[in-house]
């Protein structure tokens, strides 16, 4: 068994009793030994990093890891911290799991921890000149300490790489004879306030330096001090092209934590709404992507479709990108009733337009030529860096969460998991292409099977969740989205995380850019189809 084969070579490593998942609580120095023994563990290789938050736990200061074997899909949390809060240090994981790099930047940039190893150091969303860090208990809010400042803040070109034995290096980012140019923070190709430092060799791409934070809004740190309830119109502002999905799994993760039992009609109604969600998410990529690589018809055509969508959720949901209609227990309010004859008639318009499309612009020998080849992404890399949803299952990895942890009804549908193994641009494009067409056999199995009952349970007016430590996630628009929660039984959480889906691709950015054309980075960026808000949240 992994507790043995742990306890055996690692002796000091304790298991957390009565935790949902085995958790295996480790000593600062011996974090990394742990790490390495389940990522490389022969029977049963820990290879997906899921999750990595950081939490200030009052005596210590440390971080968390939920890590997954994509062979058996078995799931372990990790957690270590230190006492030091003046300097404390950790040991990087950032080589052993890409997706760290940026995750561990977000981590010393709101908790002060600095990573051992880490080849980058710096502050990710927050300005460089910001004092303190806003994720340990004791931050206090002062205007006074960080005034807004009138001049842009230029981040330096060096970084800082600390070491075990405290010392410290420092590296510059960019070669002196780099040509260094800003794509961004206002750009129509980086899909929100999103910077690109670029350093450039001719149009060849030599590194990209990613800049977050332009619309970073401190949802994580608003969530310690919100109700249960409160917190929910805070993921509509996330990913707001998945806003339904990602609000089902803070709902999901609160219904488990509870063990809150909610009505059949619920399962199907939120299946629904999650796949008219997805529908509107890829049609909406496929405009402004074909808008990216200069066909402005095509941005149209898929405009005109979409709004189809929005209307139909509208007139359920009251709203059309933004939608409160997922509540704790239920929905908010019964679908209305033209909405199983609205999708009906969406079933039958759709498939003919989508056939125009390939006419318009998938089969254009100049948008093969723009995303055949172009930043290819492997399976193995795509899993080391977290990239999940069509980008991960363009190269070849089967990572949907509606089939591999169903949720809703996903469990009592037909449907299949679009796979390529090319991991190119123009295959991320197709996979959203054929995620559109299983959405609508989805919608076409449930849409006349919706069962009678409430459409919601009653709760309590105050929510207390039990103490412990829960996650839970869903198979939003563009990957995996999570939500992990450490409650003390209050009726606010100690710590709230969201798995951003869009935060793992913006990483992959510079990986897959290295050595491209510059007008490649936009094929590869339109293709990944990050959203900004959730990468800063």
């Amino acid at each position: 068994m992994l507790k043995d084969k742990i306890a055996a070579r690692i002796p000091t490593v304790r298991v957390e009793e009565g935790a949902a998942l085995p958790t295996f609580v480790a000593e600062p120095g011996d974090y990394r030994a742990l790490a390495r023994l389940l990522r490389d563990d022969a029977e049963t290789p820990f290879d997906y990093l899921v999750c990595l938050t950081g939490v200030d736990r009052g005596d210590t200061l440390g971080v968390v890891l939920l890590l997954e074997s994509t062979g058996s899909g078995q799931r372990v949390f990790v957690q270590t911290g230190v006492a030091e809060r003046e300097r404390p240090v950790l040991p990087t994981v950032s080589d052993l799991w890409e997706t760290a790099n940026l995750n561990e930047r977000e981590v010393y940039d709101y908790l002060g921890i600095r990573f051992a190893g880490h080849p980058d150091m710096r502050r990710l969303f927050l300005r460089n000149d910001w004092v303190g860090y806003p994720l340990r208990k004791d931050y206090k809010i002062d205007g006074a300490v960080n005034p807004v400042p009138l001049e842009s803040d230029e981040s330096p070109d060096v970084t800082t790489v600390y070491r075990e034995d405290g010392s410290e290096e420092t590296r510059a980012l960019f070669d002196e004879t780099d040509y260094v140019v800003n794509i961004g923070p206002q750009h129509p190709a980086t899909h929100g306030v999103l910077r690109f430092r670029t350093a450039l060799e001719g149009e060849i791409v030599k590194k990209v330096d990613v800049h977050c934070g332009y619309i970073h809004r401190g949802i994580e740190k608003m969530s310690e001090s919100l109700a249960y309830p409160q917190i929910l119109a805070l993921t509509d502002r996330l990913d707001y092209l998945a806003a339904h999905q990602h609000r089902h799994a803070l709902c999901l993760c609160l219904e488990e934590a509870l063990q809150l039992e909610v009505p059949e009609r619920v399962k199907y109604i939120r299946t629904i709404m999650d796949e008219l969600n997805r529908l509107s998410s890829h049609l909406l990529f496929w405009s402004t992507l074909c808008m990216d690589l200069g066909a402005l018809t095509a941005f149209f055509y898929g405009f005109r479709d979409r709004e189809k969508v929005l209307d139909i959720l509208e007139e359920t949901t009251g709203g059309r990108l933004i939608q409160h209609y997922n509540v704790i227990g239920g929905v908010s309010a019964d679908i209305h009733p033209n909405f199983t004859r609205r999708i009906k008639e969406f079933i039958r318009y759709l498939p003919p337009m989508l056939k125009e499309y390939d006419r318009v612009f998938t089969g254009n020998v100049i948008a093969q030529e723009r995303m055949k080849g172009v930043g290819v992404l492997s399976r193995e890399d795509a899993i080391s860096f977290g990239v999940t949803g069509p980008s991960g299952r363009a190269s070849g990895w089967a990572c949907d969460v509606r089939k591999r942890r169903p949720y809703g009804v996903y469990d009592r549908v037909d449907f299949d998991e679009i796979l390529f193994t090319e991991g190119d641009s123009f295959h991320r494009y197709l996979v959203r292409l054929k995620e559109i067409e299983e959405s609508l056999h989805i919608l076409e199995q449930l849409v006349d099977n919706i069962p009678p009952g409430e459409f919601a349970v009653k709760t309590k007016p105050v929510i207390k969740l039990p103490e412990g430590r829960f996650f839970k996630s869903v198979e939003g628009s563009r990957g995996e989205f999570g939500v992990y929660i450490e409650s003390r039984g209050e009726k606010t959480p100690y710590r709230l995380k969201f798995r951003s889906t869009s935060f793992p691709l913006v990483s992959v950015v510079p990986h897959l850019a290295r050595g491209s054309k510059i007008a490649d980075l936009i094929a590869i960026g339109g293709t990944l189809d990050y959203i900004v808000p959730d990468i800063d949240r």
